[in-house]
């Protein structure tokens, strides 16, 4: 089998499975566990349709870093303030999600799934190093469209995006960004810089939408190129110019934030999936009766025990 390396957005992936499973989902003791089920679930369906031979549970050790609002105080401001009701895009933990996580946590650990997080980094940094590192194929499931950025043909980087639901994935390509929005993913985040993204606070060239973001980005190429016209008057009609002209401080610190980190210094971790051996599937067993993770855990098992990777 190639080998083909599975990138999780874990948080974008859990808060699904939270949102998306009954909360009357408990544990003996009353704690919920709808998100750790419906969580086993998606990495079960994951595994069995686009077989992977190794996968990397990514982590938000700091949703919201403080080097990225320092250069631009609105980032995710909303999910801080707002009490959000329904539904994924939300990073302010509920409490019923919140007692879920180190039982997630515990889950993946007990089933050979490395985890892999980063210090003042968010998940998107450590896709972005992996996937920038990888020497194999790799698949980056999320809902979040930041991580276009990231898709690459040459190198078989794709993702695998969540946001129409778990029964409709589809995969994004080249030309899936470019039939979209007008760019390629090189070009994604200088377009989501200029388009602005209030999903995440970012407020964007004041007058620019996505249409005109991605014509200057055909006649320029990128930011820096954008930039130059309109210093030099070049290139763009007198509105457009004065509106890059008036946007340039927000221009200099956008870029940093939008654009996910491809260095982090990451630990070398065996991210191979196999099968369990006999004490593994014990333990798992004893996790499953604790937290009645019932079925979901044994499809989890019955899928690593078809990737045949026991070597």
């Amino acid at each position: 089998m190639t080998d083909r390396l599975m990138l999780l957005d874990s948080a974008s992936l859990y808060f699904r499975a939270f949102y998306g499973v009954p909360d009357t989902v408990k544990a003996p003791d009353g704690t919920p566990v709808n998100a750790v089920r419906g969580f086993l679930d998606i990495i079960t369906k994951l595994v069995t349709t686009y077989r992977p031979t190794h996968l990397v549970a990514c982590w938000d050790d700091d949703w919201r870093p403080q080097w990225r609002v320092d250069l631009i105080p609105t980032y995710k401001t909303h999910r801080v303030a707002e009490v959000v009701e329904v539904g994924p895009d939300v990073e302010v933990v509920p409490d019923p999600l919140e007692a879920q996580v180190p039982i997630i946590r515990e889950t993946l650990d007990a089933l050979g799934i490395v985890i892999v997080g980063a210090a003042n980094h968010e998940a998107d940094d450590v896709i972005g190093t992996l996937a920038t590192t990888a020497t194999a194929p790799v698949d980056i499931v999320t809902g979040d469209r930041d991580l276009f950025q990231l898709v690459d043909d040459a190198r078989d980087v794709r993702v695998i995006y969540t946001a129409r639901g778990m029964s409709n994935l589809e995969i994004v390509t080249d030309s899936t960004v470019a039939t979209k929005y007008g760019v390629l993913p090189s070009q994604y985040a200088d377009f989501a810089t200029l388009r602005g993204d209030s999903s995440d606070g970012l407020p964007g060239v004041a007058g620019i939408g996505e249409k005109t973001a991605a014509g200057l980005l055909a006649a320029h190429g990128d930011l820096a190129g954008i930039i130059a016209a309109a210093e030099a008057g070049e290139g763009m009609t007198a509105g457009i110019r004065n509106k890059i002209l008036a946007g340039a401080p927000y221009l200099e610190v956008a870029p940093r934030v939008v654009a996910v980190v491809r260095d982090l210094p990451l630990p070398a971790v065996d991210s191979r999936l196999r099968p369990l051996d006999e004490k593994a599937k014990t333990d798992a067993a004893a996790i499953a009766e604790r937290w009645a993770l019932g079925t979901a855990m044994t499809r989890i098992v019955e899928a690593l025990d078809r990737t045949g990777n026991s070597a």
